[in-house]
C-alpha cells in the first residue's frame, strides 16, 4: 500500500489520504497507472485502467474527472464510429464531477462543458443547449467567464427567436445581461492590466505577474472576438424599425418600470433612435418616475436630436453630477467626449475623453477618440507639410494606448494606430527634410509636442 500511495504522490503531485475507503483495491494502482499515461498523453492505454476507476470508485480522487475529458475527448476525435457512445459517456463525467467533488468542480461549470460538448459535435438541438447555458447563467453567473460559453448562449436564443420559439424582447434582455457581462470582465482584466504595464515598462514584473498580465491579455482578446460576434448575431434585430414597434407595444404595460424604461431609452441612444416621438416618451416617462443620471442623460440625447447642444450639455453634465459609481461616470464622459467630436468641439471632446480616462482608466476607448480628435486636425497644426502630418505620429502614439490598457480593444487600436502612422511622413520624408531625431512642438490646440523618428 505504501508503494502504491507513493506512485500516486509521483505522479500526481498531490498526497492521497483516502485509499482506505477505496471498495476495490486495485482501484488506487489502476488510477496511479491510468494518471502516468494520462500526463504524457497516452490516452489509448490510459482508457482502460481510467473506466476502471472510473466506473468502480469514481469518488477516489478529482483526477478520474480531471483526466477523464481528456480521455473521452481523444476517444471522440479518433474513433468516430463509438462517438456517440463516448459523448454521453463525458457528459455524464460532467454531470457527476460536481457529485463527487462538489470543491472543484460546480453544476453550472458542468451544465457549460455539457452544452458546448452538444454544440461541438452537433448532437443536441438549440433548445437543449440554450436551456442548459441559460439554467447556468441563472446560477452562478459570476461564475460564468467562458467567453465560447456566452456567445453560444446568446447565440442560440437568437436562432430560436428566428424559428418562432423566443420573442424579441426575450432576446434584447439577454443581450443585456450578456453584453453587461462582458463589460464586467473586460473592466476586471483592465484594471489587472493597468495595474501591471507600468511595471513591465519598467521592466520589474515577476515570473508570476508576467503570467498574469498575459493571461489577462489573452482572456481580453477572447472577449474582444464574442463582443463582436454578440452585436453581428443581434444584427438588424436591433435596429429602429424593430425597436421602435416593439417599444410602443410595451410601453403601457412598462411605463412605471424604471429598469425597463431605461433599457428601452438607452438602447435607443446607442442605435441612434433618438428622433422618434417615442424616445420622447421613454425618456419623460423615466425622468417622471425616478430622475437620475441615466434620465439626464437622455433628456441630453433628446436635446442633442433636436439641435440644441447647449441645452443638451446642461442635461449630460446635471448626468454628470448625479452619477455615483466612477465607472459609470466615466462611461457617461466618454459618450460625451464622442457626441462633442462629432460636433466638432474638439477641445471639449479631448477633456471629456481624459476626464473618463481618470476615473477609469482601464477603459481604452477615449484613447481612441483622443487619437481621431487629433487625427482630424492636420491641417490646423503646423506651418509645413512635414509638421501637419506630424500629427499623426501623435494619434498613432495614443491609439496604441487604448490596446495597452484595454485588451478588448486590441484591434481596433493596432488597426487605428497603423492607419495613422501610415500618414504620417515617411522615411524618405523623413531624411528629406533634415528632421530625424527632433521634437516638434504643435502650437495649436492639440498642444505637446512629438520626436521625429531617428532614421
Amino acid at each position: 500500500m505504501k508503494k502504491k500511495i507513493s506512485i500516486l504522490v509521483g505522479v500526481l503531485g498531490v498526497a492521497f489520504v483516502t485509499l482506505g475507503q477505496a471498495q476495490n483495491p486495485e482501484c488506487p494502482q489502476n488510477l496511479s497507472v491510468f494518471a502516468e499515461h494520462a500526463k504524457v498523453k497516452n490516452y489509448d492505454a490510459a482508457y482502460e485502467p481510467w473506466k476502471m476507476v472510473y466506473e468502480n470508485c469514481p469518488e477516489l480522487h478529482w483526477a478520474t474527472f480531471h483526466y477523464g475529458e481528456r480521455i473521452l475527448k481523444d476517444k471522440i476525435e479518433k474513433d468516430p464510429a463509438n462517438k456517440d457512445k463516448y459523448v454521453t459517456m463525458l457528459t455524464e463525467l460532467y454531470k457527476k464531477g460536481p457529485e463527487y467533488f462538489p470543491k472543484r468542480y460546480t453544476k453550472a461549470g458542468a451544465d457549460i462543458d455539457a452544452a458546448l460538448l452538444m454544440n461541438d459535435q452537433k448532437m443536441g438541438s438549440d433548445e437543449e443547449i440554450y436551456n442548459l447555458l441559460d439554467k447556468a447563467y441563472k446560477e452562478d453567473k459570476d461564475g460564468f467567464k467562458n467567453p465560447k460559453a456566452l456567445y453560444l448562449y446568446f447565440s442560440t436564443l437568437v436562432d430560436l427567436n428566428a424559428a418562432g420559439k423566443k420573442d424579441l424582447q426575450e432576446v434584447f434582455d439577454t443581450y443585456d445581461d450578456v453584453t453587461g457581462k462582458i463589460a464586467e470582465e473586460n473592466q476586471e482584466l483592465g484594471e489587472t492590466i493597468v495595474k501591471y504595464v507600468p511595471k513591465e515598462d519598467a521592466g520589474t514584473l515577476t515570473s508570476k505577474e508576467t503570467k498574469i498580465l498575459a493571461a489577462a491579455r489573452q482572456n481580453g482578446e477572447n472577449y474582444e472576438k464574442i463582443s463582436g460576434s454578440v452585436d453581428a448575431k443581434l444584427g438588424k434585430l436591433a435596429d429602429c424599425d424593430n425597436l421602435i414597434p416593439l417599444y410602443q407595444k410595451n410601453f403601457e404595460a412598462h411605463k412605471t418600470d424604471a429598469a425597463w424604461l431605461k433599457s428601452a431609452a438607452g438602447r435607443m441612444d446607442s442605435k441612434d433612435c433618438t428622433g422618434d416621438p417615442m424616445f420622447v416618451k421613454l425618456v419623460e416617462a423615466l425622468d417622471q418616475i425616478e430622475p437620475s443620471a441615466s434620465s439626464k442623460y437622455y433628456l441630453g440625447s433628446l436635446y442633442e436630436e433636436q439641435g440644441n447642444s447647449s441645452k443638451a450639455t446642461e442635461f449630460y453634465k446635471q448626468s454628470i453630477d448625479l452619477e455615483t459609481d466612477p465607472i459609470k461616470k466615466a462611461t457617461k464622459l466618454t459618450r460625451m467626449s464622442s457626441k462633442a467630436s462629432k460636433r466638432g468641439q474638439k477641445s471639449s471632446a479631448r477633456t471629456y475623453a481624459q476626464q473618463a480616462l481618470s476615473l477609469n482608466p482601464a477603459n481604452g476607448t477615449p484613447y481612441l477618440i483622443i487619437a481621431s480628435l487629433y487625427a482630424n486636425s492636420a491641417n490646423d497644426c503646423g506651418s509645413t507639410t512635414f509638421e501637419k502630418r506630424a500629427i499623426y505620429w501623435k494619434a498613432a502614439e495614443v491609439a496604441r494606448k487604448a490596446g495597452q490598457v484595454d485588451p478588448s480593444l486590441k484591434s481596433r487600436s493596432a488597426q487605428a494606430a497603423a492607419s495613422y502612422a501610415g500618414r504620417a511622413p515617411s522615411k524618405q520624408d523623413i531624411f528629406s527634410s533634415g528632421m530625424a531625431g527632433k521634437t516638434i512642438q504643435f502650437n495649436c490646440w492639440v498642444g505637446g509636442s512629438v520626436k521625429v523618428p531617428s532614421l
